[in-house]
């Protein structure tokens, strides 16, 4: 068997509702959505990206989404973000600066041509849409955070957003419809 990098007992599984992978203990039932206390971030990320990563998420069909766009992103938190865990760390503890380094290296990375978005949110994005490549479907006005929402509809298809700032965190944005 594979190595997941999770504690004795704990496997990743796969909601069929949200069409993502979640962590579950048989033992004790318990299934949450953010990795448990003792996992290998390492191992998880190697994990993940072998066994849980989409290639694409196809389009949905014209005129269902009226209104709406696709977008996806790679997110970066910190210690003082609404929610200081991931998939990737149960416990974030970087400092809002640590992450800015850290997230305009992945733009830097990016607008050089050496990865694209989806790629790098494979392995790098503290959002579990990291599974979907960062892709968070089609979403209208009023769905999003208000900054995530304003950057990501003064985007236009193939675009990139530059970092921005939000309570869940910091991220770069790719309108993709």
């Amino acid at each position: 068997m594979t190595d997941t990098g999770l504690p004795s007992g704990w496997e990743v599984r796969h909601s069929n509702s949200k069409n993502l992978p979640y962590y579950f203990n048989p033992v004790t039932k318990e299934s949450r959505w953010e990795p448990p206390t003792g996992t290998d971030s390492e191992k998880l990320k190697d994990f993940m990206a072998q066994h849980h990563s989409a290639s694409a998420v196809p389009s949905a069909g014209s005129g269902q989404n009226d209104g709406k766009i696709r977008a996806g992103h790679l997110l970066v938190k910190h210690r003082e973000s609404r929610r200081p865990s991931s998939w990737r760390e149960a416990d974030i503890t970087r400092s809002k600066d640590d992450a800015l380094d850290m997230i305009q290296a992945h733009e830097s990375r990016i607008k050089s041509g050496e990865i694209n978005l989806g790629d790098l949110a494979v392995t790098e994005s503290d959002c579990s849409s990291a599974r979907k490549r960062g892709d968070l479907g089609f979403f209208g006005r009023g769905e999003m955070q208000k900054e995530f929402e304003e950057a990501a509809f003064a985007l236009q298809p193939g675009q990139m957003s530059s970092v921005v700032s939000t309570a869940s965190g910091l991220h770069l944005i790719e309108r993709l419809e």
